[in-house]
């Protein structure tokens, strides 16, 4: 009896998933190039748009290629529906926006990317969202946090940029007891170390734009869900609005399924290498990797995350140290971005969480000595070389 996809291991969930060939057989999934598509009558036009025939229509509400990277990523992630955004800032958005209205309350871990950050301090209450911030690690801090309209809460985890874990399942049990939906953020986490649905959340988002491509080239984001949960919070946003993945993005996002396992596995691996040589040079004041024992959730870790992440973050003591860290670097680029094939660092409180105020960033503990490096796919004995040598010039 041929398998079903659903039995299929995750290698091959990433090669095969949500393949649709056309009748020209191909081998590389088809990329369709269209805004619209025809239709033989005006019947069928009709039924097309009820939804009585669940064809395609205009390329904002859904595309054949973009369809196969949905399908195969929801396999990947064993959620029932995938829905596809142009950004993975775009899908963090909706993923909010589809759940709440005015007058609703929302809570969210303190730590998160500056441009998550902002659209929960700045752009929600502007329409009536009420937001409280709280420590993620603590499940007591979220308990004490629910009002009567909490509608959703929002994590990262590890959270950006210094790492820490959110204890996935005991949140998720508070949401469903507050009446609320659970959205993880797993990009850190990628969906090969960590399956945050599995552990009781209700919508996971990533941008696609880091480890899913991995190479630089495009953005893309993902929202991942229930069947009814998806229909009901985010088919009518999603087709209104207008954050849609174009098909080329798609395509490119595909074939970057089919090597994700094999490329974060080996970043992980460098990272670990790295961070020996970080944690044991006197310029660094404290490392944070979840790969390593000393990580203050390393048991939590140990329990939810089948690897690390190739994420490490260290503290350097001031801003003009960091700096001089990164201007001495000679193979790791100086970057914003995390998840690509080509190692970069940045330093966080000047560029991805700039938008954060300065006690905003102090309640995370994000000083300006910290710097938070994503190790790529370079040979891991360069790489350390590479950090060293700019650390003795700090």
């Amino acid at each position: 009896m041929t398998q079903s996809p659903k039995d299929w291991r995750p290698q091959t969930r990433l090669v095969r998933g949500g393949m649709a060939r056309s009748p020209y057989g191909e081998m590389s999934e088809a990329l369709y190039l269209t805004q619209s598509f025809a239709y033989d009558s005006a019947a069928a036009a009709d039924q097309r748009f009820s939804g009585e025939d669940p064809g395609f229509i205009y390329q904002r509400f859904g595309n054949p290629t973009t369809q196969m990277f949905e399908d195969r990523l929801a396999l990947l992630e064993g959620a029932e529906v995938c829905r596809a955004t142009a950004s993975g800032m775009s899908a963090v958005h909706v993923a909010l926006q589809g759940l709440v209205r005015a007058g609703d309350h929302v809570v969210a871990g303190r730590a998160l990317f500056g441009s998550c950050r902002w659209i929960l301090s700045h752009w929600m209450p502007r329409f009536g969202v009420d937001v409280t911030f709280v420590d993620a690690t603590d499940p007591a801090a979220w308990a004490a946090a629910v009002r009567p309209n909490t509608r959703a809460f929002l994590v990262e985890s590890p959270a950006n940029p210094l790492l820490e874990v959110t204890p996935i399942a005991e949140v998720a049990a508070l949401a469903r007891s507050a009446g609320a939906r659970l959205v993880v953020d797993n990009v850190f986490a990628t969906p090969i170390f960590q399956k945050p649905i599995e552990l009781g959340a209700d919508i996971v988002v990533y941008s696609a734009t880091k480890h899913i491509d991995g190479q630089g080239r495009v953005l893309g984001g993902a929202i991942l869900g229930g069947a009814e949960l998806m229909g009901e919070a985010y088919r009518d946003i999603l087709r209104h609005t207008g954050p849609a993945l174009s098909p080329f993005n798609s395509w490119v996002l595909l074939k970057g399924l089919e090597t994700l396992d094999l490329r974060v596995r080996r970043q992980s691996e460098n990272a670990a290498r790295v961070t020996e040589s970080l944690a044991n040079h006197p310029a660094v004041g404290r490392v944070v990797f979840p790969g390593r024992k000393d990580h203050p959730q390393a048991n939590l870790i140990a329990s939810q995350m089948t690897g690390p992440g190739n994420v490490v973050a260290f503290d350097l003591g001031t801003r003009e140290r960091a700096w001089a860290f990164l201007d001495a670097l000679g193979i790791v680029d100086i970057s914003n971005n995390l998840g690509d094939a080509k190692s970069m660092a940045t330093h966080p409180s000047t560029t991805t969480h700039r938008s954060m105020s300065e006690s905003e960033r102090l309640e995370i503990g994000l000083t300006e000595g910290w710097v938070r490096m994503s190790v790529g796919l370079e040979d891991v004995e360069d790489l350390a070389d590479d950090v060293l040598q700019a650390l003795d010039r700090v």
